[in-house]
């Protein structure tokens, strides 16, 4: 199954300009199976997302992108709406005791402004950052950062043994499906996303290119 795991709408992320209606249609034109509502630092009511996916076809699922002080998070099966910034820590805690999934949201994203090789940044420094002692995994496909930070997200993915994954991101319609997370068992319910998840039973791919390129 072809699954977005990073999309923002204009319901709930003022920084978005993709209507629910419109992201659903993209994504069936695409061929994707797919998505995850990730808006920042609000959860969709269960009730809105079923009425968004009836008679769609697709498997519409609920996240959030979380502010913590070490970054943005992804996190999913966590029922708790959290508006404030929070420690990682403290989010950690918070995923523990729901069972639920923490993943790192590009985590390097503006980190390498001028180019890799000319920061001459190491992996092994790179995997040096906090955050990653506390997470699931690392986003490590992401349509809205350098091909360069995504490529140092999975080096360091791969030292630390973390699974990386693959959203787009997206806040516009031609965003939706540029990188994409494979499962090779159904996901139809959010469990079934937090355990394949940490089965790691999927593989991250560029799905479509960014047509506004």
């Amino acid at each position: 199954m072809l699954i977005d795991l990073h999309i923002h709408t204009n319901r709930y992320s003022s920084c978005s300009v993709l209507e629910p209606k419109e992201l659903v249609e993209e994504a069936k034109r695409i061929g994707l199976d797919g998505f995850c509502l990730t808006e920042h630092n609000t959860l969709w009511d269960p009730k809105e997302v079923k009425a968004l996916a009836e008679g769609q076809g697709l498997t519409i699922l609920r996240g959030n992108e979380i502010t913590t002080t070490q970054g943005d998070a992804l996190v999913f099966g966590l029922e708790e709406e959290i508006k404030e910034v929070i420690t990682v820590q403290e989010l950690r805690r918070k995923v523990d005791s729901a069972r639920s999934i923490l993943i790192a949201a590009h985590p390097f994203r503006g980190f390498l402004m001028f180019g890799f090789s000319e920061l001459s940044l190491s992996v092994e420094e790179a995997a040096q950052r906090e955050v990653f002692q506390y997470v699931d995994g690392l986003e490590i496909c992401n349509s809205r950062v350098t091909d360069h930070e995504n490529d140092l997200a999975r080096q360091v993915a791969e030292r630390l043994c973390l699974p990386g994954v693959g959203g787009s991101d997206a806040h516009a319609p031609h965003e939706v499906g540029i990188c994409v997370t494979e499962f090779l068992r159904p996901i139809r319910h959010e469990t079934d996303l937090i355990a394949e998840l940490k089965a790691r039973r999927f593989k991250v791919r560029r799905f479509r290119e960014d047509q506004s390129r």
